[in-house]
Formats: structure tokens, C-alpha cells, sequence
């Protein structure tokens, strides 16, 4: 008699990358978050200076100068530190990297409200001081994840890719950025989070934004003021972090899942 054939064990799915946990916990918790500041301020006996601050549409108009602000630095943050961490890998530009990464890290190291006191003497008031302010300060994280990311490649698998013919630039785009990709998204994270909280100084040199309400409450000693913006700014922070932790898990190739 012929021996019975031993089946297959079932393939494995591979995990989800996104999981019901990971897209529903944060934002509830955001949304009962404001749902309470909601309904504190409806029961809370406002002054008319209180009132004054709050309404117009001014709390509105300063949130969206805070997204406004931390999107169009965000995105200046990518299109200069990326293409930068790329070249400073290639070739003899790589002898620049230390001296890149020293401006990039004295950047960091200004404190932000005397890096944003320069750029005003320097532009005048306007929101263009706060970007370049906010920029200076969110590059380094992306720009130190993006050479890292590409020196940390296997050089065997790269001399693989250029011994089946690849060009250099198909080597860049099809291997060692992918396998950079997960650095390089941890670093944009990074510097969102940081652009949200930065965002609250551009107030200072004229760029508007929640920081308003936080000098506003401070000013005016208005608590209720200061503890909507402080609570608005902090939401935003984490609920920028969240998006940005989703578009990490969906970039990252599958063969890098963890």
C-alpha cells in the first residue's frame, strides 16, 4: 500500500498593517476629548472679554493658520532635506555630510523664540520669518533619517542591483530608497509633530495661528482662552502624529514589516 501524501501546511496571511485598534482608538479619543472642552465652554459663565476672544470665527481662523503653517513647512522640510540627504550620500559629496549635518543640528539647537527673534529683525513681521523659522528648526530629523536610511543599505544587495545592469538612478529608486523608506517616514513623522508645536511661537513674528489664544489667555489672564488653545494645539499634535503613523504603515514596502 502507498503511503498517504502529507498535506501542506496552510500559508500564513501576513498581519494586517492596519488594525481596527490602530484607526479607532486615537480619534475617539480626540473626538471625546473636544466633545468634553465643548461642552464645559456651553455651561462655563464667560466674561465679555472671554466672549470677545472667541468669537468671529477667530477661533477658527487661528486654527486653520496653525495647519496652514505646519503644512506648507512640513512640505519645504521634505523637498529640501530629502533631495539634500540623497546627494550628501552620493559619491565625494558625501565629504560635505558632517558639515551639512552641523548647520542642520545648530538649527535645532537655537532655541526656537530666539531663531524666530532673528528671522523677524532679520524679514521684518510676517508669516514668511515663522516658516523659514519652523523650517530651519524640523529639517534635521528628516535630513539625519535620510542618510542614515541610505548608508544603512546591505552594499551587497546594491552591488547586485548594479551587476543585473541597473543605472545608478534605478539602483537609488528601486532599492535603496525603498529600503530607506521606513528612516525616512519615521523622520517626516518627527518633524510634523514638531512643526505643530513650533507653529504655536510663528505668533511672535506675526504668523498667527493657535499660539493666539495661548498669548491671548496668558495675556488677558483668561484661563478658558488659554486652556482652548493649549487643548486645540495638543489634539492637533496627536491626531497629526496619528495620520502620520498611518501613512507610515501603508508606505512601508511589505517585506520590512516588522
Amino acid at each position: 500500500m502507498s503511503e498517504p501524501v502529507a498535506e501542506a501546511p496552510p500559508a500564513k496571511r501576513p498581519p494586517a498593517r492596519l488594525t481596527w485598534q490602530k484607526l479607532t482608538f486615537l480619534p475617539v479619543a480626540l473626538i471625546a476629548v473636544l466633545l468634553a472642552t465643548w461642552l464645559w465652554f456651553q455651561q462655563a459663565d464667560l466674561d465679555a472679554l472671554t466672549r470677545n476672544a472667541l468669537s468671529g470665527g477667530q477661533v477658527t481662523k487661528a486654527l486653520w493658520q496653525h495647519i496652514q503653517l505646519t503644512a506648507i513647512s512640513t512640505f519645504f522640510v521634505l523637498i529640501i532635506a530629502i533631495p539634500l540627504g540623497i546627494l550628501l550620500t552620493r559619491g565625494a559629496m558625501s565629504r560635505a555630510t558632517p558639515v551639512a549635518m552641523a548647520f542642520a543640528n545648530a538649527g535645532q539647537a537655537t532655541p526656537a523664540i530666539g531663531l524666530l527673534a532673528l528671522l523677524v529683525i532679520w524679514l521684518g513681521i510676517g508669516r514668511g520669518a515663522a516658516l523659514i523659522g519652523m523650517i530651519i528648526y524640523a529639517i534635521l530629523p528628516v535630513l539625519s533619517n535620510t542618510i542614515t536610511g541610505l548608508k544603512a543599505n546591505d552594499p551587497t544587495l546594491l552591488e547586485a542591483a548594479r551587476g543585473i545592469g541597473m543605472s545608478p538612478t534605478g539602483v537609488l529608486r528601486r532599492v535603496e530608497l525603498p529600503l530607506a523608506v521606513p528612516l525616512i517616514l519615521a523622520g517626516v513623522r518627527t518633524a510634523l509633530v514638531l512643526n505643530v508645536g513650533t507653529a504655536t511661537l510663528a505668533v511672535f513674528g506675526g504668523g498667527g495661528g493657535l499660539g493666539v489664544l495661548i498669548t491671548t489667555g496668558i495675556t488677558n489672564q483668561r484661563m478658558p482662552v488659554l486652556v482652548l488653545g493649549s487643548i486645540l494645539t495638543v489634539v492637533l499634535a496627536l491626531l497629526v502624529d496619528w495620520l502620520a503613523s498611518i501613512v507610515e504603515l501603508l508606505l512601508r514596502p511589505r517585506g520590512l514589516q516588522p
